[in-house]
């Protein structure tokens, strides 16, 4: 599920979700990992929580700026960036 209203706009928003799941804040069960991809049927990009069966638990959107420079945020985790 993806809200139309939440969208990521910067670095450190992108950093505050991503320790929000992890430090399990939203309430999600069975999460198993992160990634950034794209919408099928419109290309746009956002932040997916995944599932042990690459199930799509949550989604915010992501500014393309977000998208393209934070993947290694995204890979690393955060507080690991140099």
């Amino acid at each position: 599920m993806i809200n139309d209203h939440d969208e990521i706009t910067n670095l450190d928003e992108l950093e505050a979700f991503l320790l929000l799941v992890e430090n399990g804040g939203l309430g999600l069960e069975n999460v198993e990992g992160v990634a950034l991809a794209t919408h099928n049927s419109n290309g746009r990009p956002f932040v997916a929580v995944l599932d042990d069966k690459h199930q799509l638990l949550l989604g915010r959107w992501v500014t393309q700026a977000v998208f393209e420079n934070g993947k290694e945020l995204v890979r690393m985790g955060p507080g690991k960036r140099h």
